[in-house]
């Protein structure tokens, strides 16, 4: 039980439909504590659905989702006040200026942080008092953030929040990503189709493809350790990869194999001249992943 209350996101065959159809199937998924999970998949695979389900904002078919061991739909108050959630779309009261939207939410959150709201609209330059309809769409995201850290959650939901900010503007975010996993261990899950941005912050990748996590691993372990290999079907049976993540051909042809192997293996392999081996970026597992 103690194990469960310790785990930030815990999901057992998690199932829902949308407009009758099925976007998540059975889906199970585990987060430890103080890492960031970069979440991936195609436009349209269900992560946002997968994001809103796993904080009970949305009704789910069938399954289990919880946080730190109580379920999502249900969430006490103290357990809701170690979560932040930044969405893909701002959920901002426009008709407030910045100053009176923190203030509202400063009275919902003992743990506020002034000096960490004062100090980011100061770096990020955001003004306080500017209803918050006059921003720019970056701005709002922006502020969307610095409202999702004030209260310094333990677990921290991010949904596309770059996706409107400049070059300049991800780089301190992301730097102040890293900063709050390495002072304040934030477990973060980070959805984003910016690979660049993600490989320089993800700890963990989870892909999300037909419904299901397909493979969740290290960012590191999985760059260094998978390969595609391109052979007869009859000289990959003869492969013996520690993990087989994807495979296709038929035992007449030419076959492919996306496949982990050890670093002993992998120096061996080099010197065959029956295979085609090629090392993957992550744009190159991220296409493979979730085809």
């Amino acid at each position: 039980m103690q194990a469960q209350l310790n785990t930030p996101v815990q999901i057992q065959g998690l199932s829902k439909s949308l407009g009758g159809q099925a976007v998540l199937k059975n889906l199970d998924w585990q987060i430890a504590p103080g890492s960031i999970v970069g979440l991936l998949g195609r436009n349209g695979a269900g992560k946002s659905t997968l994001i809103e389900c796993l904080l009970g904002l949305r009704d789910i078919d069938a399954g289990t989702t919880q946080l730190y061991g109580e379920s999502a739909a249900q969430l006490s108050a103290d357990t809701k006040t170690r979560i932040a959630y930044v969405p893909q779309r701002s959920d901002l009261f426009e008709w407030l200026t910045a100053r009176q939207l923190l203030t509202y939410f400063q009275l919902l959150y003992p743990r506020w942080n002034e000096a960490k709201v004062q100090s980011l609209m100061q770096a990020w330059e955001l003004p306080y008092d500017k209803v918050i309809s006059k921003l720019s769409v970056g701005q709002k995201q922006r502020l969307s953030i610095i409202r999702a850290l004030a209260h310094d959650p333990e677990l921290l939901i991010l949904d596309e929040p770059v996706s409107s900010l400049d070059p300049a503007g991800r780089r301190d975010f992301l730097r102040e990503l890293i900063d709050r996993v390495i002072e304040k261990q934030t477990t973060i899950v980070f959805s984003t189709h910016i690979l660049s941005d993600l490989e320089r912050v993800a700890m963990d990748v989870a892909f999300l493809s037909d419904g299901k996590i397909v493979h969740q691993q290290s960012l590191d372990d999985m760059m260094d350790n998978t390969v595609r290999i391109c052979a007869a079907s009859t000289v990959l049976q003869q492969l013996q990869p520690a993990k087989i993540l994807r495979q296709s051909g038929t035992a007449s042809d030419e076959g492919k194999l996306l496949a982990q192997f050890s670093q002993t293996q992998l120096l061996a392999l080099q010197n065959r001249q029956d295979i085609r081996m090629d090392k993957l970026s992550l744009e190159d597992m991220f296409i493979e992943m979730t085809n």
